[in-house]
């Protein structure tokens, strides 16, 4: 369609928007990821605001960071989303247009209700300038992967390498994860951080404790050492503490790799994919080299893909979990063909029950039941997923970095 061509459908289009909209007391938006096809003489956002005020749409901000070719803009809800969508994609320098819509990252898996041994094991272990409870580097995982002798022997440990963890956010305070945590970002509230204990007021962060384990929530199935279990029991805590956990396996991989925490989920579980999308290109621009995605999403997203190429075009490696449905299917990031999907062994070395698995969306397999790992405000907790395994071929990857340049396909290589 000609620039002068559209023009001049433009009344006809608004007119139709309107008749198509249905007017609501208490008007909301929907959002839509917008690409632009740069123009002569013109600047990107330019092209997206001039296409905005014709649709009936605003835009937002950018999501590809300095790249400046992707937008989220905003749509009330009194116009017709699917026409406006129609008006946008025809509108001269636009390239695509795609639905925003909220995601979810994993809920750990409910496969038991036994506190796992290494749990109970506290007592202290000096481990890379910190001390860490026995059971975190006596658990079985450890050693079904080999790391005391990649560490000790091969002196791999993922020095220099940042790896950036899209997540619920990482608790900043933890005396183990504090000392390799980069200053990281909140995209959930738009600010620096990338804390997860600001999902929690400071009523509900007192009441952890040591005294005994317990259950963080019945939804997650996370072990906790708590005393008050109801506090966190509910669902706007769903995920609380998933970004912790998913870090703190990292770090016991590659105890001297940097952890980049970019929060993109709410304790809830629930994000968007706009802002994964800005996640994935802030991790490129502050020099991950591997970028751990403990989610996955039941339907493809071409904007998902495009970030995702672009950052592997970089040399990144990318990692994200397979799911936890039990079932032979694709999922994504996991499905992309640049992506290393990762499942979930027993520590038996046989696929958990749980885990997704095929050749469309797992390349590899690492160990994800009873994962003892870090937890906000200086705890630990156990969870099953294969959001837990994902993390462990996150930090063989970044070992692996810090000793060569690596591809994806190569880390899955040395991996498997």
């Amino acid at each position: 369609m000609t620039r002068r061509l559209f023009f001049r459908l433009i009344p006809s289009l608004l007119a139709l928007v309107l008749v198509g909209s249905v007017p609501t007391q208490a008007a909301a938006e929907s959002r839509l990821i917008v690409r632009v096809n740069p123009l002569p003489l013109l600047d990107n956002l330019t092209i997206v605001q001039r296409a905005c005020s014709l649709a009936g749409c605003t835009v937002l901000y950018g999501l590809d960071g300095s790249l400046r070719q992707l937008y989220l803009v905003s749509v009330p809800d009194t116009l017709n989303l699917q026409i406006v969508t129609s008006l946008l994609s025809a509108a001269p320098g636009i390239a695509a247009v795609e639905a925003d819509r909220t995601v979810f990252t994993e809920a750990a898996d409910a496969t038991t209700t036994s506190v796992p041994p290494a749990l109970l094991d506290k007592d202290p272990v000096p481990y890379y300038g910190t001390n860490v409870r026995g059971g975190y580097v006596h658990q079985p995982a450890f050693g079904i992967l080999g790391l005391a002798e990649a560490h000790d022997r091969y002196n791999a440990t993922g020095r220099g390498i940042t790896v950036a963890v899209i997540d619920t956010g990482v608790d900043p305070t933890h005396p183990v994860l504090s000392p390799v945590l980069l200053p990281g970002y909140d995209f959930t509230r738009n600010r620096d951080g990338g804390s997860e204990r600001d999902d929690v007021n400071q009523s509900t962060m007192t009441v952890l404790d040591q005294s005994q384990p317990g259950w963080v929530n019945q939804s997650t199935m996370a072990v906790l050492d708590q005393s008050t279990m109801a506090v966190l029991d509910g669902p706007e805590f769903r995920a609380f503490g998933h970004g912790t956990i998913v870090a703190g396996v990292i770090h016991l991989a590659a105890p001297r790799a940097n952890i980049l925490p970019l929060k993109a989920f709410r304790a809830d579980g629930s994000g968007t994919l706009s802002d994964v999308l800005r996640a994935l290109y802030r991790a490129s621009f502050d020099g991950a080299k591997v970028i751990n995605m403990s989610f996955s999403f039941d339907a493809p997203s071409k904007e998902l893909e495009n970030a995702i190429n672009y950052a592997t075009g970089k040399g990144v490696v990318a990692v994200a979990s397979t799911g936890n449905d039990g079932m032979k299917i694709n999922v994504y990031p996991a499905s992309y063909s640049t992506v290393m999907g990762v499942a979930s062994t027993t520590n038996w070395d046989t696929l958990s029950s749980f885990s997704n698995y095929g050749t469309g969306v797992a390349w590899i397999a690492a160990p994800g039941e009873a994962i003892i790992s870090t937890y906000p405000m200086g705890t630990y907790a156990a969870a099953w997923g294969t959001s837990f395994s994902t993390p462990f071929a996150s930090g063989t990857a970044a070992m692996l970095a810090e000793m060569a340049s690596i591809s994806n396909k190569q880390a899955a290589d040395a991996e498997g």
